[in-house]
């Protein structure tokens, strides 16, 4: 696996998004945002569903549906897939803002 954030972590994640139709085609954005990350890395990733296909972006999106504060290191760990983003919410190591169900139908749709 590429270094995250690295410009080769974006393409191996969009390849295999792309790859997989979302069960429940639904348009959200949802956006991971850290304060506590490497000044030369993105403070935020934007998860986008459009037409049934999601696809990650560097940086956060005014438009977001939903904004999820967490720690560097967490979001390194849920990209890593040694942190489940369920577990990490009914933990409160997540800060929500914005439309809860957003957030839902984006960890349903990485689940697949």
């Amino acid at each position: 696996m590429p270094e995250f954030l690295s410009a080769e972590w974006f393409e191996h994640i969009n390849t295999q998004l792309s790859r997989q139709q979302v069960s429940e085609p639904s348009t959200w954005r949802v956006v991971l945002s850290w304060s506590d990350g490497p000044p030369s890395q993105p403070h935020a990733v934007t998860l986008t569903c459009s037409n049934g296909v999601a696809s990650i972006d560097r940086g956060d999106h005014l438009a977001a549906d939903a904004v999820v504060a967490l720690s560097y290191r967490d979001a390194e760990s849920l990209a890593a897939g040694t942190l489940d983003a369920a577990t990490a919410l009914r933990d409160g190591r997540f800060k929500l803002r914005g439309d809860a169900n957003a957030l839902v139908a984006m960890v349903n749709a990485l689940r697949n």
